[in-house]
């Protein structure tokens, strides 16, 4: 697994997020209490030995600076290989270098060139997963493979979801890849993680950047399905793709399932993030808590069921929060309500508020807010 790279594009589009995407990037947004989208990318690829990391920087990408700082929680901050930040191209008038990663990869070719590792291991960070990459490059050196795209068989695609579904034949070849067909018969579906040998990625970069195009997978890797030897590896564990509010919203809620917390947090190794040293939570005369996840730092004196409640959350009394997102240091004031909601970091609602949303379009609160 040393000689495999990992590479982490960040340039996914998370417009369809709304509010929790204003002032982050993808990987940035918090989920699941504690974690940042981009720890589980992250996480699997060291878990599973990969010892060279860059990740290709898009813009608004502050907070997840801050969060992964010189990548200590993660075994990389070394001296050799480690963890590396690879940021775009400087804007220009026309945009262009934001949101590409073909020009990125090519801004940052000397990272490549560089880098000691044979293979590389390229994927997005949109995908909430656990995933053993050490099965997946033992495929793909089994089938003596060109490239190999994870995929997974999904059955509750959403009809406004980018999606690129593939169709592989009984040996795993990809014989067939479509971006958003309006009529797929195939439920695999990309996972947006592939692995390929160095060299070839080297080569795609140089071709297709040079002649303007933006998107390693479907502008270099789809129009070459007939001379390459692509395979599809199929990931069969819990995969939660979050690319709307309404996906980001109901990928949270699989948490509360304790087969689907045990799945996505142990069954390759654990899901690292940033460390904070934090009181245990306070449950206070009068507090209910049902089914919920409760990090650390809170003060609970409501009532709570159903939810997800990040680090420094105060809960005052009389408060009821059902079926809710509420993240770092938000401040519920006495007899507040909500249901169906999301509050961004440091919300405060004050006394007697009450907001609510529909599962399939949760109302969000924006950061520091104050309602």
């Amino acid at each position: 697994m040393r000689n495999l790279l990992g590479i982490i594009d960040l340039s996914e589009h998370a417009e369809s997020l709304g509010e929790l995407a204003a002032h982050r990037t993808l990987g940035a947004v918090p989920f699941g209490g504690r974690y940042r989208i981009i720890d589980f990318t992250l996480s699997n690829m060291v878990n599973a030995g990969i010892r060279n990391v860059g990740i290709l920087l898009n813009d608004r990408f502050g907070p997840l600076l801050d969060h992964i700082k010189d990548g200590k929680e993660w075994d990389l901050n070394r001296q050799r290989d480690g963890m590396f930040l690879l940021p775009a191209p400087l804007r220009t008038d026309s945009g262009e270098g934001i949101s590409s990663n073909l020009i990125n990869l090519r801004h940052n070719i000397g990272y490549l060139e560089k880098s000691r590792q044979e293979y590389a291991l390229f994927s997005g960070c949109g995908m909430v997963t656990n995933i053993d990459y050490q099965a997946v490059l033992a495929f793909h050196l089994e089938k003596k493979a060109d490239i190999t795209v994870i995929y997974s068989q999904m059955h509750n695609l959403q009809e406004d979801s980018p999606y690129t579904a593939l169709v592989v034949d009984e040996g795993g070849r990809v014989t067939d890849m479509a971006l958003n067909p309006r009529h797929c018969t195939s439920r695999k579906v990309s996972l947006n993680m592939y692995v390929l040998r160095k060299d070839l990625l080297l080569n795609l970069v140089d071709h297709y950047s040079a002649r303007q195009k933006r998107d390693l997978f479907t502008d270099a890797i789809m129009p070459r399905l007939a001379e390459l030897r692509i395979y599809g590896y199929e990931h069969k564990g819990y995969v939660g793709a979050i690319n709307s509010l309404k996906s980001y919203y109901q990928r949270s809620m699989d948490l509360l399932k304790p087969e689907v917390w045990q799945d996505l947090f142990f069954t390759h190794g654990q899901i690292s993030t940033k460390v904070k040293h934090e009181p245990p939570v306070r449950y206070l005369p009068g507090s209910k808590v049902s089914n919920s996840l409760i990090a650390t730092g809170c003060t609970i004196e409501g009532t709570v069921e159903n939810s997800i409640l990040f680090r420094g959350v105060e809960v005052g009394a009389g408060v009821v929060i059902k079926d809710s997102i509420v993240m770092q240091k938000a401040k519920l004031g006495p007899g507040v309500t909500l249901r169906n909601v999301i509050l961004d970091k440091d919300v405060t609602i004050t006394a007697g508020k009450s907001l609510a949303g529909d599962p399939s379009f949760p109302v969000v609160i924006s950061k520091a807010a104050v309602v």
